[in-house]
């Protein structure tokens, strides 16, 4: 027997000790004195890293114990390869948690090559953003709708990082099924080098969230011509995509399209981080969303500011997942994520 008891504290010594957050074999999640890191699957500079960072510098007072929060930028394939890292690479301690393109869930809808992970299988820890996108052009040029734009003389030049992000699909299903003069000239790494070429005159236009756009709006540089489905009243004046076309599976692809605007900028953890961790995560991102100094920060940098829990996440994810066959095909005609 008292070999036994012997043996069974040797275990749950062993178990408390090689819990990278201390106490969590014991129902009590503690982070004091470790460090969290947010890995950002977007270059320093755009909306993610932005988002990424205001939540670094507030999430550690709702995380028990306090830890320091730091942002790992990790760009590559329109945030395939950050993905692949937080599914296979980095420890389910609770120490590691992601921020990626919301549009990462068509990857896995369209089968992407090289994307090795389950949306599914993510533990959704929630956002504290909600999204709309919109189509710009550059301010001093004269087109004022989209029934203008259909007669550009010439094409208006688009710019776009790569297929699967934002700047790309939605100019490019926009030039199918509202007839847009447009050409989509990709490659750029980032929405801060886009926005330097439209400043140049090298680009007349780009696509994108809201809360990247709107500080380049109000300050003229670009103008606003076509949103997708949003009750954001800064938008209310703009015309969203699904109300511009009349044919019905255009309309079923184009609500495809919008449909992870409504998880906004999602942050997960790896598939086996423990339930406890996973539930204070979920907690602390409830409270964020409801800190009013958070919320000045958040919101002067242009985020509207509204709370998505992990579990609706994650029912949205499989919403998009479980999408009609019909729909799906014509979808994957146009959105070619991560090539």
């Amino acid at each position: 027997m008292a070999r036994g008891v012997k043996l069974l504290a040797t275990l749950l010594g062993l178990a408390v000790a090689g819990s990278a957050i201390s106490g969590v074999a014991l129902g009590q999640v503690s982070f004091a004195g470790k460090t969290v890191t947010v890995v950002v699957g977007n270059p320093p500079g755009g909306g993610y890293d932005r988002l990424g960072r205001v939540v670094a510098r507030h999430l550690g007072r709702f995380l028990p114990g306090n830890p320091t929060v730091v942002v790992q930028n990790m760009p590559g394939a329109a945030g395939v390869v950050a993905a692949n890292h937080l599914y296979h690479v980095a420890r389910p301690d609770g120490l590691t948690l992601g921020l990626f393109n919301q549009n990462m869930v068509f990857g896995q809808l369209l089968g992407v090559e090289g994307l090795r992970a389950d949306m599914r299988k993510w533990q959704w820890v929630g956002s504290v953003t909600r999204e709309t996108d919109v189509f710009t052009i550059r301010a001093d040029l004269p087109y004022r709708n989209v029934q203008e734009l259909r007669r550009a003389d010439p094409p208006l030049a688009i710019g776009a990082t790569a297929p699967g992000s934002g700047s790309y699909d939605f100019p490019l299903v926009l030039k199918a099924f509202l007839k847009l003069n447009v050409r989509i000239v990709s490659g750029y790494p980032g929405r801060s080098d886009i926005m330097l070429a439209i400043e140049r005159k090298e680009l007349d236009g780009v696509a994108g969230s809201w809360s990247s756009m709107k500080p380049f709006a109000q300050r003229g540089l670009v103008r606003v011509l076509v949103k997708t489905p949003s009750e954001n009243p800064e938008l209310r004046d703009v015309p969203s995509d699904v109300d511009l076309v009349t044919e019905p599976t255009h309309k079923a692809v184009l609500q495809l399209h919008a449909v992870p605007n409504r998880i906004g900028r999602p942050f997960v953890l790896p598939p086996a981080v423990p339930a406890d961790v996973v539930r204070a995560y979920r907690e602390a991102f409830r409270r964020l969303a409801e800190d009013p100094t958070f919320r000045t920060e958040a919101e002067r940098l242009g985020f509207e500011v509204v709370y998505t829990s992990g579990e609706q996440c994650l029912r949205i994810v499989e919403e998009v997942l479980n999408s009609p066959p019909g729909v799906v095909r014509i979808f994957k005609s146009f959105f070619r994520f991560g090539e």
